[in-house]
């Protein structure tokens, strides 16, 4: 069995998901659309994307655009909308996070946006289906929200925004379940300067690196139960856990 998580940038890796899958027997192939020295141009480039068919579970993972920028980044994420459509067709589960969930959700009928304030921290979401999405926390970090696809079922939700629906074999979240410290670190020290957004929407970034640290034996625990729900129960693949 493989899993392909697609990065769509050098910072964002799949660190407590990849490992659950790792330890459940699949091979990780890890994918990085946009290399770190093109993080000021990417719609500079190109990607070739694999037959969807090659692999068993596809997750798309975060990023620190805009799934709805076609001006900026339409080069590979109109073609990667294609790719998620062709996916489905071809009844391979995908786990979107973040921009991942909203490429889904764009991908299939519904709508990405900017919404009317950002959504950053450990959140309490509201999950209306445990046996998928506990109820967290989880940590956020997004500008924009999604409007569902046609057909879609919501199974949970903050008061800023949809966080997770499903579709046939598709899992979306709003979310980063894969979080942890070092790698919010790297958002820290990354071009995009991630602590001066979470200073400027007034938070103090080094107590909410902190507390990341702190939570992160829980937030693994949840991870993995993320990924396992998920394979029971929307990828159909619950075989695999016996």
């Amino acid at each position: 069995m493989r899993v392909l998580f697609m990065q769509h940038d050098a910072f964002s890796p799949p660190r407590l998901l990849s490992e659950r899958f790792a330890e459940l027997g699949f091979e990780v192939v890890e994918e990085l659309i946009v290399e770190s020295t093109h993080y000021d141009t990417p719609g500079t480039v190109t990607y070739d994307f694999p037959d969807p068919k090659s692999v068993d579970v596809i997750v798309p993972m975060g990023s620190p655009w805009g799934a709805w920028d076609d001006d900026t980044i339409g080069s590979w994420l109109l073609p990667e909308l294609q790719w998620l459509r062709d996916a489905d067709a071809a009844g391979v589960p995908v786990l979107g996070i973040c921009f991942g969930g909203q490429l889904l959700a764009r991908a299939h009928g519904g709508s990405v946006g900017r919404a009317p304030d950002c959504e950053i921290g450990w959140t309490s979401v509201w999950s209306e289906d445990e046996t998928i999405v506990p109820t967290g926390p989880w940590f956020s970090f997004h500008f924009d929200r999604w409007a569902l696809p046609p057909g879609a079922t919501e199974i949970a939700r903050t008061s800023r925004a949809s966080q997770a629906f499903t579709l046939r074999k598709n899992l979306a979240l709003q979310f980063h379940p894969e979080l942890t410290g070092p790698m919010l670190q790297g958002w820290y020290d990354s071009p995009g300067d991630a602590r001066s957004l979470i200073s400027r929407d007034g938070q103090d970034p080094d107590v909410l690196l902190a507390y990341t640290y702190a939570e992160q034996a829980k937030a693994r625990m949840r991870a993995h139960h993320l990924v396992d729900n998920f394979l029971i129960h929307v990828a159909g693949l619950g075989h695999l856990l016996s």
